[in-house]
């Protein structure tokens, strides 16, 4: 495995999963919860996602097949995804990422399911399948989720040190490298298609 692909792969799907982008989602979901409760109910969610994310990287391949999807349908279509999850981190709606989310401890959605296992990192999960090892993509999947975990697991003391302003610049940070790969995603699609000029 190569040490470049490793830290390259793995930092695509850190940005996507977007750990501190998603302290506040976390924050505000669980704000009625139990405060004895929220880090277990961090971890399972957390897992959740992890499994999820494991059944499309495994499986992912074999769907798109069914499905009769070519690789640059996903390639474009992730990239429209993750251009739009981008848009809304850079400028941010009132009602939050994910819009209202019900009342009570939260179960798979909105925390593992679309927060941490979003519609973008599962379309770049399939579409890298097709073409990557799967031990590398797992390796690089296991070190993002990883390293996502911490931050989530450490939110409230997060929060607290860096403050809204500063967790608010830094997803918005994000939200612009991610408008450039969901171009660049899109980019190498239409040029894979090779259609005349």
């Amino acid at each position: 495995m190569n040490i470049t692909e490793i830290i390259s792969t793995t930092t695509i799907f850190f940005l996507i999963m977007d750990p501190l982008g998603n302290i506040p989602i976390f924050m505000s979901v669980m704000k009625d919860v139990d405060p004895a409760r929220k880090l277990k109910i961090t971890f399972r969610e957390l897992i959740i996602a992890y499994f999820v994310l494991l059944i499309y990287l495994f499986f992912g391949r074999y769907l798109l097949e069914i499905l009769n999807l070519t690789n640059e349908a996903i390639s474009i279509s992730g990239g429209i995804i993750l251009f739009l999850i981008a848009i809304r981190m850079i400028f941010p709606r009132p009602e939050g990422m994910f819009g209202n989310e019900p009342e009570g401890e939260p179960l798979i959605v909105p925390l593992a399911i679309p927060a941490v296992a979003g519609p973008s990192i599962m379309a770049v999960l399939m579409l890298m399948s097709t073409t990557t090892p799967a031990l590398m993509l797992f390796f690089c999947l296991s070190l993002a989720w990883l390293i996502s975990s911490l931050i989530l697991l450490a939110a409230t003391p997060l929060n607290k040190f860096l403050g809204e302003r500063s967790l608010t610049a830094i997803e918005r940070l994000m939200g612009m490298l991610l408008v450039m790969m969901a171009v660049q995603m899109m980019l190498n699609a239409y040029q894979s298609l090779n259609l005349p000029a």
